[in-house]
């Protein structure tokens, strides 16, 4: 990321790394109908390779009900591959979206990056 942080509009970047036994993707930008399909044409792939998959959301700023039903979606993948999918790092705002939509209880972890992390 450039030295502006200022995060446009419509962006959502994903890094992805291999950590003991897990595939992480640490999520940065905005999770809305414009970059949700971003999401899952990434990670669906990787539930295939590992058996548990954790998306870091430290940098994510701005969730919409697209970006909830795309967790959602990548959440019912997983569980058919027959992986664990996990949520890391949730800001206040994003954490109480998902426990507003009781989709909270889903995620294995939901707690800081490190707490139950690979």
């Amino acid at each position: 990321m450039s030295a502006d942080h200022a995060i446009p509009l419509h962006t959502l970047t994903l890094h992805t790394s291999a950590e003991e036994g897990a595939t992480v993707v640490r999520c940065t930008g905005r999770l809305t109908i414009e970059t949700s399909e971003i999401l899952k044409t990434e990670v669906r792939p990787l539930l295939g390779n590992k058996c548990r998959v954790v998306l870091d959301l430290t940098e994510l700023a701005q969730m919409d009900s697209t970006g909830l039903g795309a967790l959602v979606g990548l959440y019912i993948s997983a569980k058919r591959a027959g992986c664990e999918l996990q949520l890391v790092n949730l800001s206040p705002r994003i954490r109480e979206l998902l426990s507003m939509t009781n989709i909270v209880s889903l995620f294995e972890a939901c707690g800081r990056y490190g707490s139950r992390m690979p």
